[in-house]
């Protein structure tokens, strides 16, 4: 979503701090730049200007001027003011109600209301361990309690029995009711939208709100439609009176207008965006996090949230087992593999790794992009069991059986079992005895870095109980350890700037370029 103003910004702040003093000069051209790229992202404009005025504000004061380091002092201004146009802290769900607290949902029509609904149930079901019932409200589109009753049924959620010819205000009625009865502590109305706002669409709301006395009214809104949303969000805001913002389809290419502009000109916060189709697929909304993205400071909370939303525990402990006794298979690498494609791809955990940004593009130039994830699945998925177990027994002849059934060729086949050995050798180096092995010295080094040792027996903690404040305190150990400064790299993990831990080796094995070393292991003398 961000990654073209991500560019534009970084290019343009990097170009402030690899000077050894600014003038006021130097500070309003590049705010010049810097309006110009939020401009092109589709940012609304008073927005545009109140944040420029802000920074020029403080960039130009004698303290930033005359500081050690000018470049990095501005670079830290406009992180603030990002965070702070995008919403301060971020703002979920408020549940702080009488049960059952009524959540309404309202819309324009293909904005993602129906499926949001759902996405949100699933939420509070699954994380907050709420009984929720869901209701369609929407009598004009064809199917749409259909839709509802069937996303109810695919993540187990309590819908509504359709009764037809009820007006939407005696469903929403009947929802609260039915909910009441049947203990449920949530209550979702998913109302009817239409293309465009018009009158009627008004006044169904407003009768609907009155009705059922919705505790949290959201707006959804596609964030594709950049400053249309806006003018949305102002309309439904004035008319109906909205308390949040959940934006779908942040995963797309859009400029990321909308997000940067919604909460400052209605003052209501984003709670929620949509990432992606699946019903998992639905995150907080964090300015921080969101704010050190656009400025390719990397996400390390987020990536370490999704970790333990994504890694399966027991087979997280069956590899351990495994690499323990110094054994790793072509199964385990496939594993290894289809875990970093459920994280978002190399893409996804790059883009979230301090320092990190600029790397994705040169990686995608050198052909080291997702497809390159799946290649690898299908060559080792071509093999029989006993070649996986024993990659040994791979001569020519079954190399060429093994490319014709992946669509690959032997070079390919080759990289991938380079890269396998090297990761085996140094999975046999961890599982060496002596101070507990290496696996134990260095998961403990990296919880060490991390702020969140204790966990594990002195290892790395189980992500899937940290604490969300424990994650918050990792992202200032973060940044108070240089990671969150762009191109500022990771410290402790070796080889190359800002390199991706975990994946050790001094090569990165198959694929070229560099792996760094990981925090514990001793560096090749």
């Amino acid at each position: 979503m961000f990654e073209n103003l991500q560019d534009r910004l970084g290019s343009i702040l990097n170009g402030l701090t690899g000077r050894g003093a600014l003038s006021e000069a130097d500070v309003s051209a590049a705010l010049r730049e810097v309006r110009r790229a939020l401009l092109e992202a589709d940012v609304a404009l008073d927005v545009v200007r109140s944040f420029t005025d802000r920074v020029r504000e403080k960039a130009v004061g004698a303290e930033i001027l005359k500081s050690i380091k000018p470049g990095q002092m501005v670079v830290k201004i406009v992180h603030d003011e990002l965070i702070e146009m995008l919403g301060g802290e971020g703002v979920g769900i408020d549940l702080h109600a009488p049960a059952p607290v009524v959540v309404m949902m309202v819309g324009l029509q293909g904005s993602g209301k129906t499926t949001t609904t759902a996405k949100i149930a699933h939420r509070l079901s699954t994380r907050e361990k709420k009984k929720v019932l869901m209701a369609s409200l929407d009598t004009r589109r064809p199917a749409a309690q259909e839709q509802l009753r069937q996303l109810g049924a695919q993540a187990s959620i309590d819908t509504l029995p359709v009764i037809s010819g009820q007006s939407p205000t005696d469903i929403a009625a009947r929802a609260v009711q039915a909910a009441k009865l049947g203990g449920h502590d949530v209550v979702i109305l998913d109302t009817a939208g239409r293309t465009h706002i018009d009158e009627p669409l008004m006044v169904e709301m407003a009768d609907i709100k009155k009705r059922s006395n919705p505790h949290e009214i959201l707006l959804v809104a596609d964030s594709l439609t950049g400053q249309d949303a806006v003018n949305l969000a102002r309309n439904f805001d004035e008319r109906v009176g909205i308390t949040g913002l959940v934006l779908t389809r942040m995963d797309g290419d859009g400029r990321g207008g909308a997000a940067l502009s919604m909460r400052a000109v209605t003052g209501k916060p984003i709670k929620l965006i949509g990432v992606g189709e699946k019903m998992s697929e639905l995150e907080e909304f964090h300015p921080r996090r969101i704010a050190d993205r656009i400025l390719g400071m990397g996400d390390i909370v987020s990536l370490v949230e999704r970790a333990a939303e994504n890694i399966d525990a027991e087979k997280a402990a069956a590899m351990a087992a495994k690499m323990a006794k110094g054994k790793f298979d072509l199964d385990d690498l496939a594993d290894q593999l289809r875990q970093m494609q459920k994280m978002g791809g190399m893409g996804g955990i790059m883009g979230m790794m301090p320092g990190m940004a600029g790397m994705k593009d040169k990686m995608a130039a050198a052909g080291l992009d997702d497809k390159l994830f799946g290649r690898q699945i299908a060559i080792i998925q071509s093999m029989t069991k006993a070649e996986r177990a024993n990659p040994d027994l791979l001569k020519h002849s079954r190399k060429k059986r093994i490319a014709a059934g992946s669509g690959t060729d032997a070079a390919a086949i080759n990289k991938l079992l380079k890269m396998h050995r090297q990761m085996a050798d140094m999975m046999k180096m961890m599982g060496g005895k002596g101070k507990g092995g290496m696996m134990k010295q260095m998961m403990s080094g990296l919880a060490g870095k991390m702020g969140l040792g204790g966990g594990m027996g002195g290892g790395m903690p189980d992500l899937s109980n940290i604490d969300p404040r424990q994650l918050e305190a990792l992202q200032k150990q973060a940044e108070a350890a240089g990671l969150g400064k762009p191109g500022g790299g990771m410290p402790g993990l070796g080889g190359l700037p800002g390199g991706l831990p975990g994946l050790g080796g001094a090569k990165l094995p198959g694929l070229g370029g560099g792996f760094p070393g990981l925090p514990g292991l001793p560096k090749k003398k």
